[in-house]
């Protein structure tokens, strides 16, 4: 069963041109923008880029990844999202990724985690030709969130990944309240990563378990009625951070579910922004 299509509207009028220029240098920058650049064979290895003119080889880049349960969901859920960015912090890059699905036959880990490794490498060695940093942050939302975090926390070896957000991600498999549930939706969810799955397995692909007092700076998000992701799979990370003495910040919504609305979204962007402009 898929995750629970998140709710993100889109909350704000927003007018900025998306043309895209033809200047094939890039020189002096320009706003630009390239849809569906392709990184791999599969057709979901693809990704959006939007580049802010005046950028510099300062600029940083924040990367979205969408939700959908491992298994389904599309770059396009994350518009919204993009939009307040460019709207808001008009300075920042922007990279959209899809990613390849996991079935029966291909687990999410590690293919989708290489998939943003694939990315990573790509940004880094196009860096100026799109004038931009080496310095990245994520956004991600459900299995997104989640998959922000573990390469956030496991596999960025050089120190690229400058903040991470994760908004109704899971954290840990391991977590009791996932091992013992008889929810068959839940557990059809945590069947992607095998139905007998090694302990030492689920805590390889679990942030919670891979997190180091290297961390970088993470923002977290979830809903108290989540039927999908307890609330310990958010307090639990938040206490672990404290005691790695990792920088970040928690708000749990205990009226909402996976995805909120109205004045909690509204409490979220103003949050998310404020950490954006401090560590990014």
């Amino acid at each position: 069963m898929k995750f629970l299509k998140y709710i993100f509207f889109f909350f704000v009028i927003y007018n900025c041109s998306s043309e895209k220029t033809n200047d094939d240098t890039l020189n002096p920058p320009k706003y630009y923008e390239e849809l569906n650049i392709t990184y791999g064979n599969d057709e979901n290895q693809k990704f959006d880029i939007y580049l802010p003119a005046n950028r510099t080889t300062s600029t940083k880049t924040i990367i979205l990844v969408h939700g959908g349960g491992w298994s389904s969901g599309d770059k396009s859920d994350m518009n919204p999202i993009k939009d307040l960015i460019r709207q808001d912090l008009p300075n920042l890059a922007i990279v959209n990724i899809n990613y390849r699905l996991a079935d029966a036959n291909n687990s999410p880990y590690p293919m989708q985690i290489e998939d943003i490794t694939s990315i990573i490498n790509y940004l880094k060695e196009k860096k100026a030709t799109y004038t931009i940093s080496e310095y990245f942050g994520f956004i991600g939302v459900s299995a997104g969130g989640h998959l922000s975090l573990l390469w956030s926390y496991a596999f960025d070896d050089f120190n690229d990944i400058k903040m991470v957000c994760s908004i109704v991600g899971p954290t840990n498999l391991t977590d009791p309240e996932y091992l013992n549930n008889t929810d068959p939706v839940l557990q059809e969810l945590l069947n992607s990563f095998g139905t007998n799955a090694e302990l030492s397995f689920l805590e390889e692909v679990s942030p919670y378990h891979q997190v180091s007092t290297t961390a970088p700076p993470t923002i977290l998000f979830y809903g108290g009625q989540d039927p999908l992701i307890p609330t310990s799979q958010g307090t639990d990370l938040r206490d672990r951070l404290q005691n790695l003495g990792v920088k970040h910040e928690f708000t749990l919504y205990p009226n909402a579910g996976h995805g909120w609305e109205g004045l909690e979204l509204l409490d979220t962007w103003l949050k998310l922004k404020a950490f954006m402009q401090t560590n990014l």
